[in-house]
Parts: structure tokens; sequence; C-alpha cells
């Protein structure tokens, strides 16, 4: 039997629910308050968000291999190890760049912070909520590997899932790195946004799914060859939302490439398009961004500026442009023969969802 797409994600939500809630209830000994901390910031946080497109690669790379319908729970637990990972790497994600939301809401950090200022505990509130939100992410990254002991399955498995969070440890340091250096090549930008985010996104998960079922080498090279472009394209419209995006649709703040000076493939367009007037615009709008406070007047009125110039020099189009080109190139990779029929029409309903404008 093949699950419908639209039901993978439910099906995923009730399974990660199981393991969320037995993990929780294994931590008893670290009290009523810590249980309660775990709660509100890491099993509501993977709970409630998320479009679930990991997991959903995961299921339909298994599927497009042959998988066998009795493997189900297994996938799914690989799945949700694959959704654990990436509740990590938003939480750190959100520790190094000074987010201040995320998915609508406070980020943990901040939150944590500000419980530690009410109520009047000792040390520095910051640090604490850094802190916390570390190992609450640590936390997230252990529980992904309970989800994949129970998954079981091949060696092979286990080192795609190894490979996949090597990779996206890597690409975000690189990121780091080039944000602090303040220059990178497009080409070189656009292997980190493949690390960082792309690999770990599409092409791993179904890597993953592949491996759990077995499959054949033909069909592994047609899951890549979707893949690759797709997750270029991933990061190219993350990119994009990261600049002009809505807030209360992206759940995360806008502008926050440009107040940290990030280097992305959008940004990089504009400057190259603009000369030393993109350069002066369109660098770190401020040195020490705290990014998603309460940014003042000429911080709105430089992010105004940056956006319009990103428009008027062509650079946005040009990213449009290419996350379609892109989107066009995972599609074609579709048609190969060892696809079936079902697999193929899922993934091109996730491609659609991964590059979608949702502001």
């Amino acid at each position: 039997m093949t699950v419908l797409t639209g039901s993978v994600r439910e099906l995923v939500d009730r399974h990660l629910t199981e393991i969320v809630e037995r993990e929780t209830g294994e931590l008893g000994f670290v009290g009523d308050e810590g249980v309660g901390t775990v709660r509100r910031f890491l099993a509501d946080f993977v709970l409630r968000g998320g479009k679930r497109l990991r997991p959903s690669f995961v299921y339909w790379g298994h599927r497009a291999a042959g998988g066998r319908p009795e493997d189900l729970d297994a996938v799914l637990s690989a799945g949700c190890a694959v959704e654990l990972v990436h509740a990590c790497a938003l939480l750190l994600d959100d520790v190094m760049d000074e987010s201040g939301t995320r998915r609508g809401r406070v980020t943990a950090h901040r939150a944590l912070a500000e419980e530690h200022r009410r109520a009047e505990w000792r040390g520095d509130p910051r640090r604490h909520g850094e802190s916390v939100a570390t190992l609450l992410g640590l936390l997230a990254y252990t529980w992904a590997d309970s989800a994949m002991l129970a998954a079981g399955g091949p060696y092979r498995a286990w080192e795609v899932f190894t490979r996949l969070r090597v990779e996206l440890i890597g690409g975000q340091y690189l990121d780091l790195v080039h944000a602090a250096h303040g220059r990178a090549t497009r080409r070189r930008i656009m292997e980190i946004g493949a690390y960082k985010s792309g690999k770990y996104t599409v092409e791993r998960p179904l890597h993953l799914g592949h491996a759990l079922a077995g499959g054949d080498g033909a069909t592994l090279a047609a899951l890549s060859a979707y893949a690759a472009p797709l997750g270029q394209a991933f990061q190219l419209r993350d990119d994009v939302l990261g600049v002009f995006g809505d807030p209360a649709r992206t759940g995360k703040p806008a502008g926050a490439d440009l107040l940290l000076g990030k280097q992305t493939y959008l940004l990089a367009e504009a400057r190259a398009r603009t000369g030393e007037l993109g350069a002066a615009i369109l660098g770190p709008v401020r040195d020490e961004a705290k990014v998603g406070g309460a940014a003042d007047v000429r911080h709105e009125v430089d992010l105004a500026a940056a956006r319009e110039l990103i428009v008027a020099c062509g650079a946005l189009e040009a990213a449009e442009r290419r996350i379609g080109a892109l989107a066009g190139e995972a599609a074609a990779a579709l048609e190969a023969p060892c696809l079936p029929a079902d697999a193929a029409a899922a993934l091109v309903e996730l491609a659609r969802q991964a590059t979608e404008r949702v502001a």
C-alpha cells in the first residue's frame, strides 16, 4: 500500500509525538522544572511547526526504491530522526544568529533569558538562555539517534544519516566563517548553501529512504539528479525569503541576512551588479546585530534601501529565474524510467512545496 502525499505528514506527526512523549518521559531525573522546560521549549517546538519536508523525502525515497509497506514504522522513525536533527539545527542556528523569532514565536534562547531575568536568578540572563537552548538542541540531536535505533535497517542507512549530520555541521561552519570574512565567490556560496541546507533537506533524506529499502544504483542516481538542483533551489528560496519574506507567514524576521552580512547568492548577485554602491548598502546593516529585536528607525531605513537596490539592479529577478531553472531541472530528472509513477508525482509536489513563494 502506498500512502498518499498529504497523509505522510499526518503519519509523521503521530510518530513524532510518540517519540517525543516517550523520550520526555525518561527525563524525570532532571526534576519537574527541567521537564517543564523541555516540554515548553523543545517538545512543543518540535511538534507544532514545520512542513515535515525532510521526513516526506525519506518516505518517498523509500517508496521510489521499491520499499516494502511493512517497513513503514522504520521509515517513519528514520524520518523523525531527520526532523529531530532539523530541530537541533534551528535551535542552535537561532543562538548563533541571535534571532528573535522562529515559527512566529520568541526564540527559545530569548524566552529562557527573559524567564531568568524575571525570576532574578544569579548570573547573566542572556548567557543562561543561550546555554539552555544549546542543551535543548543537543537533546534533540540525541533523540534523533534514539529514533534511528528504532528504525533499525542496514548499516548503509546509518552511514547516510551520519553523512547528513556531518554535512549540516560543516555547512553551518562555512556559513559563519564566510559571514565573518565578508567575502565569498558565488560558486562558494552555492556550495555552502548546498551543505548547510540543500543536502540535509532533500538529497540525504531521499538517500536515507533509499538505503532503508535497499535500492539499486540506478534509482539512487535518479534521486540525486532530482535532489541536487532542488536543494539549491530550496536554499535560494530561503535566501529570498530571508530578505523579502513576511514574518507573519515565514515565522522569522525579515532582513536577518542583511543585518548579519550573510554571504548568500542573492546578495552576492546584487553586489556584483552594483559595485561600490552595493558594497556600501548591502554590507552588514549593523555590526553587532540583535536580529528580531526592536530595530531602530535607521535600521529599517537601511533595510528598505537594501531591498530597493536588490530589486532595482535585477538581482531578485535573477534569483527567481535561477530557482525556476533549478526546479525545472529537478522535474526533468523524475522522468527516469526506474522511478515509480506515484513516487515521481509525490516528488513533484514536494518540489513545489520546497520552492513556493510563501511571502
